[in-house]
């Protein structure tokens, strides 16, 4: 008689040969010590003992989810890109959001802002577009992110956040006010990864079939309609469930409720970059729709959970330097530190074969490299030969760039970016203040006090250039935010 038991795989060690006893480790005699023969029990607490990765510096509190994006719009006048070639065109992706300060087992439901990484599975390689909920950064230069992520990070010696830190650093870094304002606000805490957008951020280069290039944003509008916490629930929800964010996105997929975006760029044509009011490369600002209005060019849909959270939202790695022909960078110098920074991130924390990887590898068409050995390697690559050029039918260049080149001049030199007519840190800052309800402007100076407040009694000087660099946004701006500062510095 068959029993269910008799149906089952039959359990194996790694290489294969079928496990006798899982329950009891063999040992000399009943009750006598384990016995080193027993591989069973070593393989498997060595490879337990292995079983987790460096979690992410940055972005380590992540959930993902694979969709399709769909082109709505032609847009062949500015791109050769092929996943944007002909409206109605579908592309497999993968998404990746996150909080950014917090580690791997930190809360969901905080203020921090959240990545937005895209990977576009493409029939000419991997896209990866690299983004935040917010359409800019704290800060403009990639030599500042080690110094601003180590304010966000655990103090050296209390081993916690520390407020002194964190507005010791935006303080002396005035071109973090934007953001921070962004962040204080009722954006700050988003209700779940569906109920926010995704930006790009970043300025990035699209080239045409002709040739001729331009310099674009990326906007990543909700479908779900914008949704936020207040502090006291998200402080209520992060506690009672730290998963809510992560378990938000999986059960609205399961249900078939699949969360969509609007995908909109903005474009500017190359030859306004240099006379342009501002420096349009700069990531603390944003181009004013009025300027260079958003237009709609497709959709993106989340439609299916993935199978393994380690193999398939940890391991998954994303990385601005992923360009595909028609597609690549321009002069924001975050951009150009990112460019280096994310890959090499990769390489340390999962290997230097990452991108051979299921999540990682090209879905549309075949990578050819040749790059071999190393850890997770697989000898995909057989006999071929691994260099280039060769007679052997190895791969060759296309000897077309994907991208247009930039013209520049001058002399090399650690120059601060150039100068144009509004390259202000606070006007852009004010501006979002002025825009805001009443209700939302109190909200947003209730969180900034209550957070600026908790610097430390004798550093009354971190307090007061944190709020001048506001009071320089909008005199009522930091009239208020000054007062209610002072008057919970009064109650401690």
């Amino acid at each position: 008689m068959t029993t269910q038991d008799d149906l089952r795989p039959i359990l194996t060690t790694e290489s294969g040969a079928p496990v006798a006893d899982n329950q009891n480790t063999e040992t000399a005699g009943v009750g006598g010590p384990a016995l080193i023969q027993d591989q069973l029990l070593f393989e498997k607490l060595a490879h337990f003992n292995r079983e987790r990765i460096p979690e992410r510096v940055v972005h380590a509190r992540g959930a993902g989810a694979y969709g399709t994006f769909t082109v709505t719009a032609d847009v062949t006048a500015y791109t050769r890109a092929a996943f944007l070639s002909e409206v109605g065109k579908q592309t497999e992706t993968f998404l990746r959001f996150s909080t950014v300060a917090g580690n791997l087992g930190a809360a969901d439901a905080v203020r921090d802002p959240r990545g937005f990484a895209l990977k576009f599975y493409t029939e000419e390689g991997n896209y990866d577009l690299v983004g935040n909920n917010t359409p800019v950064f704290f800060i403009k230069d990639a030599i500042k992110f080690p110094d601003f992520i180590h304010t966000q990070k655990r103090d050296p010696y209390t081993g916690s956040q520390e407020a002194d830190n964190v507005w010791d650093f935006w303080g002396l870094s005035p071109e973090s006010t934007h953001q921070v304002t962004w962040l204080f606000g009722d954006r700050g805490i988003p209700a779940t990864y569906r109920h926010m957008n995704g930006y790009g951020s970043h300025t990035y280069q699209w080239q045409n079939e002709a040739g001729e290039y331009f310099w674009v944003k990326y906007h990543f509008k909700t479908d779900q309609g914008i949704r936020n916490l207040t502090q006291s629930e998200a402080n209520r929800l992060a506690g009672e469930d730290p998963d809510s964010h992560q378990r938000d996105l999986r059960e609205a997929i399961e249900r078939g409720e699949f969360p969509r975006w609007t995908v909109q760029v903005q474009i500017m044509p190359a030859a306004d970059a240099a006379e342009y009011r501002f420096n349009p490369f700069d990531l603390t600002k944003v181009w004013p729709h009025a300027d260079y209005p958003p237009i709609e060019i497709g959709t993106l849909e989340l439609n299916r959970n993935p199978d393994n959270i380690f193999a398939e939202v940890e391991q998954s790695v994303f990385s601005p330097a992923h360009f595909v022909p028609g597609i690549g960078p321009s002069p924001d110098k975050m951009l150009q530190g990112r460019l280096f920074a994310y890959a090499d991130a990769h390489r340390y924390r999962v290997g230097i074969n990452a991108d051979h990887l299921p999540v990682n590898r090209p879905h549309a068409t075949e990578a050819r490299t040749n790059s071999r050995d190393g850890h997770l390697y697989d000898g995909r690559h057989g006999r071929q030969k691994n260099y280039e050029p060769n007679t052997f039918g190895g791969p060759a260049q296309i000897g077309r760039p994907l991208w247009s080149a930039v013209p520049v001049a001058g002399a090399t030199g650690n120059h601060v970016a150039p100068s144009h007519a509004e390259d202000d840190d606070f006007g852009q800052a004010g501006a979002l203040y002025r825009l805001m309800s009443a209700d939302e402007q109190q909200r947003l100076i209730a969180g900034l006090a209550g957070f600026i407040a908790k610097v430390s009694a004798d550093r009354d000087d971190i307090v007061e250039r944190a709020v001048e660099n506001f009071r320089k946004a909008d005199a009522d701006y930091g009239r208020r935010l000054d007062e209610a500062v002072r008057e919970l510095r009064k109650q401690r």
